[in-house]
């Protein structure tokens, strides 16, 4: 993946060769969306980066890996960092840098990788080329940090049991989130939600000092009243009815002290009221791609990944952001 993201132009063939199996399923990003076939990765993916950013460089902070229903899975997070000299989804150069914030699941077979599922944050890139077309964030919006440890690239082979434990706890913890759901009525304030949402039964599983990544858009909280205020308790409000487990993950991995799950879609829900990302309710029904990526540390939680295609869920929203700055 280095190989690649550092290509040029007459290279970018030959090192996704190397990599990628002809076939490939690629599973992307709004616009881009999925893509079957190496050539056609090429050609969508990785050529207009390479034009846009002819300096990209790669920068991992997580690489974990794991096997899940007998398929095996490279998990990263990290940056594609470069000078933006050219346009990239419509978006003009600014000639300044970019870090794109990246998250990929590859699933490897006969050293060939047959299907990837990547997320690049397009809003953060859009709020690092000087557009802000939606509405403000709760969180603060920043770079996202490496992990704490300093230890997130695992080369080396975990202990098996270590790495069991920390799946088993994340999953635990999520499991909680769909088991343990306070009823939302219309006359619950919204003290009494916050109050019964940092005594939820997901409050044993984080560190005192817990990082939450969101995406751009939502961005980050600190401890588990920062995750209360600056997504969970706005989220729960937006969606009151949605099921977390309609589809399930395609991926659940431990290694060492990280684990990650990802789901596409694991989320369904409609879209009743304005609390999360402030857009009027539409009641549509919201499908949405989410990765987690988790550090656990001291026993607990201590940080966590969240990328989230922000700007597939504001399509479905009827707010087409691209669109948006096309017209502006």
């Amino acid at each position: 993946m280095k190989s690649i993201a550092e290509s040029s132009l007459t290279t970018i063939n030959k090192n996704l060769l190397n990599a990628y199996h002809s076939e490939v399923e690629w599973r992307g990003f709004y616009p881009l969306e999925d893509i079957k076939g190496l050539e056609a990765l090429e050609i969508k993916v990785w050529r207009p980066l390479l034009q846009a950013f002819p300096d990209l460089e790669r920068r991992n902070n997580i690489v974990i890996g794991g096997d899940f229903n007998n398929k095996s899975f490279v998990g990263t997070v990290g940056h594609l960092t470069g000078t933006f000299k050219n346009s990239w989804l419509d978006i003009p150069a600014t000639n300044k840098t970019v870090h794109l914030r990246t998250s990929e699941f590859h699933q490897i077979k006969n050293e060939k990788i047959v299907q990837s599922h990547m997320l690049i944050d397009v809003m953060d890139f859009i709020r690092q080329a000087d557009f802000w077309p939606i509405n403000k964030s709760l969180g603060i919006e920043e770079m996202w940090p490496g992990p704490i440890t300093g230890d997130g690239i695992v080369l080396e082979e975990q202990n098996l049991e270590v790495s069991n434990k920390t799946l088993e706890q994340a999953l635990a913890m999520q499991k909680t989130l769909g088991d343990y759901k306070p009823e939302i009525t219309d006359n619950i304030t919204d003290e009494q939600l916050r109050s019964e949402l940092l005594n939820h039964p997901q409050k044993k599983y984080w560190h005192p000092k817990m990082m939450w990544y969101g995406p751009c858009g939502i961005g980050t909280g600190r401890g588990l009243s920062g995750f209360v205020d600056h997504h969970q308790l706005p989220f729960r409000k937006t969606f009151r009815d949605r099921n977390y487990w309609t589809i399930g993950h395609y991926v659940e991995i431990g290694d060492g002290k990280y684990s990650a799950t990802s789901g596409w879609h694991s989320i369904v829900a409609k879209h009743g009221s304005k609390e999360w990302l402030g857009y009027n309710p539409t009641g549509n029904s919201i499908t949405m791609k989410v990765m987690d990526f988790y550090l656990h540390d001291e026993g607990l939680i201590r940080e966590n990944w969240v990328p989230i295609d922000i700007l597939h869920i504001l399509k479905q929203m009827d707010v087409d952001v691209i669109q948006m700055i096309k017209n502006k």
